[in-house]
């Protein structure tokens, strides 16, 4: 399901980011704005994370949330917030 979303941002980077929750592997959950890069092997990707503004890896494992939303309604750094 979220293979979708993250193919369709894929194809329009300059439109498209994602918004998602993410767990880090200390358990913390934070709120990130993504433009994804690209697929990784063993059930990750490759994507520009606008909160930190540097390239990270994700886990779609602990991705949740997740939504398409335009890209110009963001401008880097986007805060990254602790998701409730």
């Amino acid at each position: 399901m979220y293979q979708q979303l993250l193919t369709r941002a894929m194809q329009c980077p300059d439109d498209l980011v994602l918004s998602m929750e993410y767990v880090d592997a200390k358990g913390v959950r934070t709120r990130r704005v993504v433009s994804p890069i690209r697929f990784l092997p063993s059930g990750r990707f490759l994507g520009l994370c606008l909160c930190r503004c540097e390239p990270r890896q994700f886990n779609l494992d602990r991705c949740s949330n997740l939504k398409l939303c335009l890209a110009a309604d963001f401008v880097m750094p986007v805060p990254m917030a602790v998701a409730s």
